[in-house]
């Protein structure tokens, strides 16, 4: 029992030394993700309101991975928008723990099935 709260002890440690990181990609929601299409609801900003507004959860879309963003509140005013996202990734859970969120500048919203965001890590 010691050895196993030592190791858990251990890993939260180390993820929290990591820091926060920075990623580079599109608010979307956890529903649709990549793929607005299937949702019938354009343009793809509104899609993201609207599955939030019925369950979903606001997510980065960074290339194909969808992490769950800890604020829920800040990203609708950046739905489908490229962004900047600081903070601290749970690789195992898919959650990053959001410090900040800003638009990338010139940016616009995503055009459906462009979107290529990338990660960038400090």
């Amino acid at each position: 029992m010691k050895m196993l709260f030592a190791t858990v002890l251990s890993a939260g440690l180390l993820a929290a030394a990591a820091g926060p990181q920075t990623f580079n990609g599109v608010i979307t929601d956890t529903m649709c993700g990549a793929n607005h299409k299937p949702m019938n609801v354009t343009p793809d900003s509104k899609c993201v309101l609207e599955c939030v507004k019925h369950g979903s959860k606001y997510a980065l879309l960074t290339g194909n991975n969808v992490y769950v963003l800890s604020d829920q509140q800040t990203p609708e005013k950046f739905a489908a928008q490229k962004v900047k996202v600081t903070g601290v990734l749970y690789g195992k859970t898919k959650i990053l723990k959001v410090d900040k969120i800003e638009a990338l500048p010139g940016n616009a919203p995503a055009a459906r099935g462009k979107s290529e965001p990338s990660m960038h890590v400090h």
